[in-house]
């Protein structure tokens, strides 16, 4: 059933999600508002992502981005 396989292929992209981490290994907390300058979260977004729901991670994953730039302009 293609709804079957749909909600097949959410969980799989779900659980990548959940697994993958943005971290570097550059643990260095002094970016603006104590963004991490190697993967630009913050301490406690580092420490709650193991336990995030998908949708949070993918939320703060969006930032990321825009925090980076800002990053590689200072």
């Amino acid at each position: 059933d293609h709804r079957d396989l749909h909600l097949s292929l959410r969980r799989q992209r779900q659980m990548c999600i959940r697994d993958r981490s943005p971290c570097i290994d550059i643990c260095n907390f002094t970016g603006p508002k104590g963004w991490c300058l190697g993967c630009g979260r913050t301490k406690e977004e580092s420490r709650k992502w193991r336990n995030l729901k998908p949708y949070d991670k993918i939320k703060i994953l969006k930032n990321l981005k825009k925090r980076m730039l800002v990053l590689e302009k200072n």
